[in-house]
């Protein structure tokens, strides 16, 4: 039986994202309060695998995951999951919508919802929560402990924990998306598919004019696509960032290596955190210059050159 460590409780969008990867059955689910908690858990043995949110498209990066992925033991993603994220607003029976003084869920659902709340229920503030589904959970059993009336949350938690829907599909951005992530210890590395997705975190020398571009152009010049960049503060110092990045291809193809032996030698840091099958199902598109036959064949035409100094 293998064990996967989400961020709970069972209702999240996470737990949406665990079973899409996986089926219940002949797995154990272990529900976490958090993302260091889950990646905590992996990190010691507790558990085999976790998944936890990385992006969504409204918000961008998630930093509680981006920030724990860059520190700590290393861990390495294995694959992604899409969900898309459809939000319900959901108290207990007889709650009405011009009753809501406040309002409950995870800081980046209440990004989603802003505009709903601001037009329906101007009066209500924001309460953050754990997670949208433990918003739902501790209205339904703990209601006159929080501070809230009504939780934003998907429709199968309020479901689950037997609240009544107030409004329905109050994202204010339709095909709104949530990217998660599956991470392991780095002990297994998915083969390459041609259909594959790389992610690193970039720490720098030192911070000074041009330092990002020169980065940057190892990818540029290899004609590797990132898909993502976001920078976030090491925690060191006012001012020092790292980068973390998301691109089109996997560590065994020879530009992606060749680019990351690049960085290797340039960077302070170069934090690996793996190549995995891209959740799109989309055939990386290669320009020929940058395919491996073309870097096997450059590396083969120095080497002949290097061989006429041995003659």
């Amino acid at each position: 039986m293998t064990s996967y460590a989400y961020l709970g409780p069972e209702g999240t969008f996470t737990h949406e994202a665990l079973t899409r990867w996986v089926p219940a059955a002949g797995q154990d689910y272990v529900p976490h309060g958090s993302v260091d908690s889950a990646l905590d858990a992996l990190r010691s043995g507790e558990v085999d695998a976790a998944v936890v949110p990385i992006e969504n498209s409204v918000e961008g990066g998630v930093s509680a995951t981006l920030d724990a992925l860059a520190s700590g033991d290393p861990l390495i993603v294995v694959g992604e999951v899409l969900v898309p994220i459809t939000f319900v607003a959901a108290g207990r029976a007889g709650t009405t919508l011009s009753d809501l003084r406040a309002i409950g869920t995870h800081s980046h659902a209440w990004a989603q919802v802003r505009g709903w709340a601001d037009h329906v229920a101007p009066q209500a503030i924001y309460v953050p929560t754990l997670s949208t589904a433990s918003a739902a959970k501790d209205l339904a059993e703990h209601p006159d402990d929080l501070g809230y009336d009504a939780a934003v949350c998907a429709p199968v938690a309020a479901e689950h924990f037997g609240l009544e829907v107030l409004a329905h599909d109050i994202g204010d951005m339709a095909n709104a998306v949530t990217r998660f992530v599956v991470v392991s210890r780095p002990e297994v590395q998915p083969a390459p598919t041609g259909r594959d997705k790389t992610t690193v975190v970039l720490f720098q020398r030192n911070d000074r004019a041009g330092g990002l571009l020169e980065l940057l152009e190892q990818f540029s010049v290899r004609g590797i696509n990132m898909t993502r960049l976001e920078s976030r503060p090491t925690k060191e110092s006012m001012g020092a960032y790292c980068f973390s990045i998301d691109l089109e291809g996997h560590v065994q193809d020879e530009r992606v290596g060749a680019a990351l032996m690049s960085l290797h030698r340039i960077c302070a840091d170069v934090r690996f955190l793996g190549s995995y099958p891209a959740a799109s199902g989309a055939e990386v598109s290669i320009d020929p210059i940058a395919t491996d036959r073309a870097f096997v064949a450059a590396r083969d035409w120095l080497e002949r050159l290097r061989r006429l100094g041995d003659q």
